[in-house]
């Protein structure tokens, strides 16, 4: 058995020899065990740490500041330089872009290279809403993946479509179409639609042919054919939408059908060209031209060969 001693008023235990520090728990005493030299120099150099921190920047909340420190250095500094560093890199490039005509940047992959990137940025800032994050589109939203475009595909078409918008009051060159509502407006009973809705989906491939598709031939013939074309193909002119295919902005099943021959639908887009500077509307243009649907520009037909077949059409 062991006994504690006593040395300057300090009770000494028998087995460590360390001092305790006077108080117990249900017959436990802590020792009074020195904190190790290490941790304490530590402790020590974390406070002298803190306090030459505390000097040199911003540290010390105020009502409506902080400590500014002797440096100057704030986080919201380094971020202005980083982005102003940033813009300064990429304004050539901008500039770049917009020196060069939207036709000619396939002839610079690098330069198109960035105008897709740029696109791709401003794509997913302004355009996801509506046309997804894939660009697939929605019902009434156009997939820009596909081949199908009510006004065309080439890259100085999809640059007007976005500089001017669709169906925007005040702007005279705004994409626009309109179809009849054909049982709103009395046009078509709902029988004859019900027969135009049958030709159209034998038309698209959908339905084979029958007495109903015969009889929406005739009515398709003297009330869709003057914009869709007889066979379907579309107007681009007009951005009527081609009929013979399986794409359907708002649905190509019969009661979708129904519905837009009955009703008709208008969809917009925001004219982009009062919102955007033309070079984003540029690489805008780029970037859905390179998702997979985007054509060449059209041949321009000279005017002499242009005027014998105006002549035979009229």
């Amino acid at each position: 058995m062991t006994h504690d001693t006593k040395h300057d008023d300090k009770v000494i235990d028998h087995a460590t020899g360390t001092a305790k520090v006077g108080h117990e728990w249900d017959g436990i005493e802590e020792l009074d065990t020195p904190l190790p030299r290490w941790w304490l120099w530590t402790f020590y150099a974390s406070i002298l740490f803190a306090l030459v921190y505390v000097v040199l920047y911003p540290a010390i909340p105020m009502l409506h500041s902080a400590s500014t420190g002797m440096l100057g250095w704030t986080s919201r500094g380094v971020l202005a330089d980083d982005m102003a560093r940033e813009k300064a890199e990429h304004q050539a490039v901008r500039a770049a872009i917009a020196a060069t005509p939207i036709e000619a940047l396939a002839g610079n992959p690098a330069l198109q290279r960035a105008a897709i990137e740029g696109g791709h940025a401003a794509f997913k800032v302004n355009c996801v809403q509506c046309h997804g994050a894939g660009a697939a589109g929605a019902k009434g939203y156009p997939n820009l993946n596909d081949d199908d475009w009510l006004w065309g595909g080439d890259l100085t078409t999809i640059q007007q479509t976005l500089i001017n918008g669709i169906r925007q009051p005040g702007n005279d060159a705004t994409r626009s179409s309109q179809m009849p509502s054909f049982v709103r407006d009395g046009i078509l009973t709902g029988r004859q639609v019900q027969d135009v809705v049958s030709f159209v989906r034998v038309l698209s491939k959908q339905d084979p042919a029958n007495a109903a598709s015969a009889r929406g031939a005739v009515l398709f013939a003297g009330n869709c054919a003057v914009c869709h074309g007889a066979g379907g193909e579309g107007n681009r002119s007009v951005g009527a939408p081609k009929l013979s295919d399986k794409i359907w902005l708002y649905g190509g099943d019969r009661a979708a059908l129904t519905e837009t021959v009955t009703n008709a639908h208008g969809g917009v887009m925001p004219a982009w060209g009062g919102r955007l500077d033309p070079v984003t509307i540029k690489m805008l243009s780029v970037y859905v031209h390179s998702l997979g649907g985007g054509e060449a520009a059209p041949v321009a037909v000279p005017a002499t060969a242009a005027a014998p077949a105006a002549g035979a059409a009229q």
